[in-house]
């Protein structure tokens, strides 16, 4: 299998290492080869998370210098922190819903308005798919679902190598029992919201 290569970022307490957690599940129970490389320190900060993935012939998680096939941005400054890893060819799912970092609050910092960010994103890449996240994941029934969500709708980028039925396995075995429903019914609002936009 073509090696498919994933970058997923945003801030710690969005979800980023769990939603890399379901992917790479579903990955295993289709039989096909992953590795994943992902970075917890900052989770419980608030700061930065990326979580680097690449699945198919590969032995190293590490993305190459333009290699992302797909880039997975739960908030609209870090899709930027990624910029090395991208190419024109990249396709990203971006969250358009700003975390803003306590520096800016301590006024060390500013943070632009998230269109900035998101059409700095546009002028480096072929397509960029942006939805509030979180707006669909409370319609969804659980604001915690924003990741599955962000799934949901990576899943609908053309050429994305794991179909409905794995992500959902994955989802059920590593979500809790209770949220199940909620995070599937983000998990398809964000895959029709993709769908539509990518139309």
């Amino acid at each position: 299998m073509k090696t498919y290569n994933i970058y997923i970022t945003g801030v710690g307490g969005q979800g980023v290492v769990r939603t890399s957690m379901v992917l790479g599940l579903a990955c295993v129970r289709k039989g096909v080869n992953v590795v994943m490389s992902e970075i917890h320190g900052m989770a419980q900060r608030g700061g930065s998370v990326p979580a680097e993935m690449k699945i198919g012939d590969a032995y190293s998680p590490i993305i190459e210098r333009g290699g992302t096939d797909l880039l997975i941005s739960f908030e609209p400054a870090e899709s930027l922190r990624a910029t090395d890893k991208l190419s024109k060819d990249t396709v990203a799912v971006v969250n358009v819903q700003p975390i803003v970092p306590v520096t800016v609050a301590l006024g060390q910092s500013k943070y632009m308005e998230p269109v900035t960010y998101i059409n700095e994103l546009k002028s480096r890449i072929r397509k960029v798919v942006v939805l509030n996240a979180e707006d669909i994941a409370r319609e969804a029934g659980n604001v915690l679902a924003l990741n599955m969500v962000m799934l949901g709708a990576s899943s609908a980028v053309p050429g994305f190598p794991i179909e409905r039925e794995y992500l959902v396995a994955a989802m059920k075995e590593n979500l809790p029992a209770k949220a199940i429903d909620a995070n599937l019914r983000a998990f398809d609002m964000g895959f029709e919201q993709a769908t539509k936009d990518l139309a």
